[in-house]
């Protein structure tokens, strides 16, 4: 049997989330059928506000409602110390552990040739006329999740930014391979900090 077309197109939009297999996609739809319409309208509008409210920072990347971002606007932040991170929800993570006071630079994505993403298709070219603009900043700390895609991007960022004289670090063990930034709790984050290393 198949379900109404309404419904069948609901199943088919949580699918394309990340995680969503077929029957979670169904039970999320026929939950979506017991909300009230409030709640849909609720979360209709969260979905909207989402895509129109949010954008990037002009300076490093990461997602805000105002431009600059509030933590590059914040003058108390060592201006010295740059994090390279993949994605807003890593800012996020850092930022919850709150033993992190430097800048930020979100790639939004990594390098893989394998799906046709390169240098220019993440934001690299940002930060090298960012760091152009800074002479302050003195180290870089890479803090990728270590994937296939993660070092292949943290090596090319090691490389371009050596001989500029800037001290490239980046994340001790602490993360184990193959995890993301975004499921690591704070110690597991805190002892990766610490124990960053040089490339």
């Amino acid at each position: 049997m198949q379900y109404p077309l309404p419904i069948a197109k609901l199943i088919e939009s949580f699918m394309k989330l990340p995680g969503i297999g077929e029957k979670t996609a169904v039970r999320l739809a026929f939950y979506t059928l017991k909300m009230s319409d409030d709640e849909v309208d609720d979360f209709a509008a969260s979905l909207k506000e989402v895509k129109t409210s949010l954008h990037y920072c002009s300076i490093c990347g990461n997602i805000t409602e105002t431009d600059p971002c509030q933590i590059c606007r914040d003058d108390g932040r060592d201006s010295k110390t740059i994090m390279i991170v993949e994605q807003p929800k890593d800012v996020m993570a850092f930022e919850e552990m709150g033993d992190y006071n430097g800048r930020y630079h979100v790639l939004n994505g990594v390098l893989s040739p394998m799906d046709g993403v390169g240098p220019e298709e993440i934001n690299i070219k940002s930060l090298i006329t960012r760091l152009q603009k800074h002479d302050e900043v003195k180290e870089i700390i890479i803090a990728l999740n270590s994937t296939p895609e993660g070092e292949a991007t943290a090596m090319y960022l090691a490389k371009l930014l050596k001989p500029a004289g800037l001290n490239v670090t980046r994340l001790a063990s602490g993360l184990a391979v193959g995890s993301d930034i975004e499921y690591a709790n704070t110690i597991t984050l805190k002892r990766a900090v610490q124990g960053r290393t040089k490339l």
